[in-house]
Parts: C-alpha cells; structure tokens; sequence
C-alpha cells in the first residue's frame, strides 16, 4: 500500500491509474494527429499543444476518480468498469467543450475531442482487458502474515474473502496465547526462523491478531521480521488501513493517543480549507440562487408552509448552529419528536423525493459553509436530541465533533443513508476515520466521489 497524505493506496491501483493518465495523453496527441492527416494541416510542435493534451488527459482522470473508476467493483468487473468509464469520459469531454466554450483559442477542437473520447474509451477499456489477463484481480492484493489463530484471526480471514478485498493471507501461524479457533494454523514452534518463513511465502506485511497482547507479545519474532523490511501492523491500524474506518469493537483509548492522527501540523492545512469553503461557497450562492428559487417555488406550490426547512443542529465541538435546506417533508412532520428518516418516507413530499435524490435540498447549507458553521466536508450534523442520546449508546461519539460539520463527507461516500442507532454506529465509524486522517487531499478524494453517490445515488432518503 501507499500512503499519500495519511489515506492508504495500493501500489497496483496507483500504478494502473499512472497508465490510465499516460494512455489519455496518447489518446489526446493520437485525436490531434488523426484529424488534422485528415484535413491536411501540419502536425506542428508537440510544444504547442502539450499543455492542452494534458489538461484533457488532467480532467478525464480527475472525472474517472470521481465515478469510482478505481473502486473495488470497477476492479473486478469489466461490466462494471467499463460503464463507468463511459460515463467518466464524456463527463470530461462535455467539462472540457464548456471550457473551450468559454475560453476559445484551445487545440482540442470540438472533431479532436470527439475522436479523443473514442479513442480514451477504447484504450481504457483495452487497458483494464489486458491488466486483468495478465495480472488477474489477485495483483490487486497484498500477501500478509497474521500472528495469531484466535477469534481476530478468524475475522481477518473472512475480510480476506470479501471480493473488495485488498490483501490475501499466506498463512496464519498460532502463537499457543490461546486455544485456536483457526485449525489449519501453523504452530509457530514447527517454524525454526520468522524472518525466513516471512521471505519465503512472498509476504509483505505481518499483522499482529493475538487475542490477549498483554505480556505476550513476540517481541524477537517481530523484531526479525521488521529488520527484514517487511511491515508488521497491529491489529486496529490493519482494520482502520483496509476498511476505512476505525473499528469500535477493537478501539481504545490508548491506541487512539498513540497512533498516528490529529495531528497538530495540519493547521495550515486547516486555513487552506477555509480559504476554500469561503470561496466555493460564494460561486455557489451566485450561480445557484436562480435554482435554489425555482424549486422553492416548486415546494410551496406543492404544500403549504415554508420553502426552507430550519433545524437546530450540533456542529464544531458541540455548538448548536441553525441549518437550513429545502423542505422536502410535510409541515408538522416532526412535531412529536426528532425521527429517523424511513425507506420511502410516508413524510417527504414528491418534490421533496427528488430534491432529496439529487441532492438539491443541500444547496442553502452553502451559507452555514460561507458563515463558518460548516464545511464542504466533514461528519454530518446531528439534531440535538439525536446526540444525546447516541453519546451515551455509542462510545467516542463526541470525538466527531473536533472537526466542522460538513455537506458531504467519508461516511456519506462509504455508507448508505443512517436511519438508526446501529446505522450510526457505522457511520461514527467512517467519521472517527477522518476526524484521525484529514488532510486535503482527503477532502479531494471525498469531493470527488461525492459526484459518484449523486450520480448512482446508493441511500439518498
């Protein structure tokens, strides 16, 4: 795996999403010299148009990120993949003509792109044929060593199994720290040499799954593999890494303080993010006020009462902050109490259902974003109610709140809509993950996919 500002990659997906961009170049170049062969024009110098070839190839790719192009289920399925490649493509062509639109001059004329689309698709495609054949979704995976047999041992080897797994385990080796629930565990006194076995399975990593780590630890044999450069994990970080969330039946307190997160460095980071949200926000309100207007009037013509929807909710280190939305429910909804959102909501109006399924009822939290109350991204805001009661279910639920509410984030992208305290759970989760690992290109990473959640709406309520 690598780490590119805290968020785990694999070196395969890093290195297939490198072709990609260089095989876009190509396919830019390759339109460009097709067409003017066809009209008779000269070729000209590379130079000249270098910096639009990599601006179109800079966007496509941006575009495949965003639809999940590099995602599990476009790994494994051509289907899949290439589905969204088509959608990746010409979301990226049609950025790339409204730019041209507005910025004429550009030597990807409107015939060059069209050609650069097919092309792009087809070598894409061909890329993702021939990466599949030769490597197989297996290249996709790491080899790893887990120290223990126990009940965690057991829960590794069926992540292992999930088809959207990132790692596969060469071997489970009982360290005798309690009875094993794996039985085909290799003893670890039939193994003379750690370091030697670790070599000779091809692993890359040991993971650390001992039931009971207290004055147990196999401090030599940790030892041995670490000088050998292969990486040894505990067992939470290896489950935070490969799930992309933090584990709450495995979390504690000490391993929250002494790994690595919240860090204090991020602060500039912090400032730039603000700089963002202020500025985004802005462009936001000016260009969206006319559509924020035609659907409030949709709204009202629909049912009575307000367009907008106004609820206290808990924002940064438990402030109480006023959020707006379009109203998407019926008036008196809620006036016996806060309550979950349902499958097909006997509450929310017709409009409502599509403003909801596009996410168009977001809009005006662009001015909670614009006032500091919130951010583009980060945990979204509970009711107060909802708080209350979820810190004293669900442990570490407060630590959410050391970072700004936000309109999208990494539990919206991972998990479907919450409409309980187990979904909950799960999202405090994916939210405890950021909260230990922003950094920017996080926020990014996030912004991106959320075009994908949008565009194949997995939850929307």
């Amino acid at each position: 795996m690598i780490r590119l500002f805290k968020h785990y990659i694999s070196h395969n997906v890093v290195l297939l999403s490198l072709i990609d961009l260089a095989l876009l170049a190509m396919a830019g170049e390759a339109a460009w010299r097709l067409r003017v062969a066809q009209i008779g024009v000269s070729v000209g110098d590379f130079s000249d148009r270098a910096l639009e070839i990599g601006g179109f190839a800079g966007v496509i790719w941006l575009a495949m990120i965003a639809v999940g192009t590099y995602g599990p289920e476009a790994l494994r399925s051509i289907r899949f993949a290439t589905a969204r490649l088509l959608v990746a493509v010409s979301l990226g062509v049609l950025a790339i003509s409204l730019m041209n639109f507005m910025f004429p001059g550009s030597a990807l004329w409107r015939s060059v792109l069209l050609y650069a689309m097919g092309i792009s698709i087809v070598v894409l495609i061909a890329n993702r044929i021939l990466s599949g054949r030769l490597l197989g979704i297996e290249a996709f995976r790491r080899t790893v060593i887990v120290l223990g047999a126990g009940e965690r041992a057991e829960r590794l080897l069926k992540l292992s199994h999930r088809e959207e797994s990132g790692f596969t385990v060469a071997a489970f080796i009982a360290m005798g720290d309690s009875p094993p629930t794996l039985h085909a565990a290799v003893p670890r006194e039939t193994i003379s040499d750690l370091g030697k076995f670790v070599e000779r399975v091809g692993a890359t990593e040991v993971v650390l799954a001992l039931q009971e780590r207290r004055n147990s630890l196999p401090l030599k044999d940790l030892l041995r593999v670490k000088t050998k450069g292969v990486q040894v994990s505990d067992f939470s970080s290896f489950l935070e890494r490969e799930m992309g969330r933090v584990d709450l039946d495995t979390l504690n307190p000490s391993w929250l303080i002494f790994s690595d997160g919240f860090s204090a460095g991020r602060r500039l980071s912090s400032i730039g993010k603000r700089v963002f949200d202020i500025v985004v926000s802005l462009l936001i309100l000016v260009v969206g006020l006319p559509l924020m207007g035609i659907f409030a009037l949709l709204v009202k013509l629909e049912s009575k009462g307000p367009a907008f929807f106004r609820q206290t909710r808990v924002g940064l280190y438990g402030q109480h902050f006023t959020l707006v939305k379009l109203r998407s429910m019926r008036v008196g909804s809620d006036d016996s109490g806060a309550k979950w959102a349902e499958e097909d909501d006997p509450r929310v109006t017709r409009i409502g259902r599509l403003i909801r399924t596009v996410r168009i009822d977001e809009l005006p939290q662009v001015w909670s974003v614009l006032k500091g109350e919130m951010s583009f991204v980060g945990p979204r805001p509970e009711v107060p109610a909802f708080v209350v009661d979820l810190e004293e279910e669900l442990p570490y639920y407060a630590e959410r709140h050391v970072v700004k509410p936000g309109i999208t984030g990494w539990a919206q992208i991972n998990y479907p809509y919450g409409a309980s305290t187990e979904d909950a759970r799960h999202k405090l989760e994916y939210d405890l993950y950021y909260a230990k690992n922003y950094t920017p290109f996080l926020d990014i990473l996030i912004l991106l996919q959320t075009a994908r959640v949008i565009l194949w709406p997995d939850g929307a309520r």
